[in-house]
């Protein structure tokens, strides 16, 4: 595990515990951060002490806690100081490098975007150290960097294997550490879009919770007990082996009528431009279902069936309390959203609860700012690796 920067030194599980508390739910008292972890008054000042010698938690003012979490006599809060530490964030594409700067809150403040016009791997860790340092000018209290990759990562170190990318085992931290000098943690991109959501966004405070994303592919993320459930699977494009309609489509990415076949932008032009000739962009052909086009609606309807069945399969098995829908591909809902929910409700007992979906319009910063969150749970907290 990569050593946490900025001088706060390594946590116990405990210190990391309360830190974790305090950063994404604080400013907390410390009565309600003892009642939230089980803790004796005793325990969190003994594990409190140190996090505060090393400047990681602040005592605040009193008027910084919401009403509803102050408890018994009056008392300074604890809270992190979130400009304290700055980290920078970048998602990886075929084709474009996305950046931005967040606070130890995860908050964005900066961005940035570079085409990607090689992929040649010490390339590649040349432009990422470009525009780190073009952040380091505007942030110079930056402390540590977080990549986000479509593939399989390991060690948050390694690119083990990138289709996109055509990777395979590039040491991608060790190069970017070696030219920014700043710590680099590396995985892939939908597990750090995951445990972004899961801190800082609709995740938050929930033990059962699940992440789709659609767009140049199927990502997919369970949490339970409020921790990201790690797999082999991870990277490994599983969406072209997750069947919804076995009479679908055959497309040269993904068995047929896979998820990966129905879903996907890429197999949705595909299919488009099999059965017409013409070569329309995403948009255009979620315009064209909007205005009534035969063939466009056609194939955005045999989407939106496969999105609601796959939102039932999850339903069903996973039991989530909320299923966040997130990618690039979510414009599909604003399209076709009275379908998903029908193929939902059609593929769910009529007694079982309602489906909590939340739609996320999200773009590549959003998956950048993952990255970085994943940076900060690793390198300042010390989180253990999944």
């Amino acid at each position: 595990m990569t050593t946490p920067v900025g001088g706060w030194p390594p946590l116990s599980p405990g210190e990391r515990a309360v830190a974790i508390e305090v950063l994404v739910h604080g400013p907390l008292s410390r009565s309600e951060i003892a009642r939230r972890l089980h803790l004796s008054a005793g325990s969190l000042t003994r594990l409190t002490k140190p996090l505060i010698e090393s400047g990681l938690l602040i005592e605040s003012a009193e008027d910084s806690v919401p009403p509803e979490v102050r408890q018994g006599r009056p008392s300074q809060p604890l809270a992190v100081v979130a400009e304290s530490r700055y980290f920078a964030g970048f998602k990886i594409t075929g084709d474009m490098v996305y950046g931005v700067v967040t606070t130890l809150r995860s908050d964005i403040v900066a961005r940035q975007d570079r085409p990607l016009t090689t992929h040649e791997p010490g390339q590649v860790a040349d432009l990422l150290r470009e525009m780190t340092q073009e952040f380091a000018r505007a942030f110079p209290r930056l402390a540590g960097i977080g990549i986000g990759v479509g593939g399989r990562a390991e060690k948050r170190a390694v690119v083990a294997e990138s289709a996109f990318l055509g990777w395979n085992d590039v040491p991608l931290a060790q190069l970017v550490e070696e030219r920014t000098g700043l710590p680099v943690v590396v995985e892939n991109d939908v597990a750090a879009l995951i445990e972004a959501e899961t801190w800082f966004g609709a995740g938050r405070g929930l033990d059962r919770f699940v992440v789709l994303t659609i767009g140049a592919g199927i990502g997919y993320g369970l949490v339970l007990g409020g921790r990201r459930v790690a797999s082999a699977e991870d990277g490994r494009g599983m969406g072209r082996h997750w069947p919804v309609n076995p009479q679908g489509p055959l497309t040269p990415d993904g068995d047929r009528g896979s998820a990966v076949s129905l879903l996907t932008i890429p197999s949705i032009r595909y299919q488009l431009r099999a059965a017409t000739g013409r070569d329309m962009s995403y948009e255009e052909i979620l315009a064209g279902a909007a205005a009534g086009d035969p063939m466009a609606s056609r194939v955005v309807d045999e989407a939106a069936r496969a999105l609601g069945t796959l939102i039932a399969q999850i339903a069903n098995f996973a039991m989530p309390q909320k299923i966040l829908l997130a990618g690039e591909g979510v414009g599909l809902v604003a399209v076709a959203g009275s379908l998903v929910e029908e193929t939902v409700l059609a593929g769910r007992h009529p007694q079982a609860d309602p489906v909590r979906l939340e739609t996320k319009v999200s773009d590549f910063h959003d998956w950048a700012r993952g990255a970085a969150v994943l940076a900060i749970q690793v390198l300042v907290l010390g989180s253990a690796e999944a």
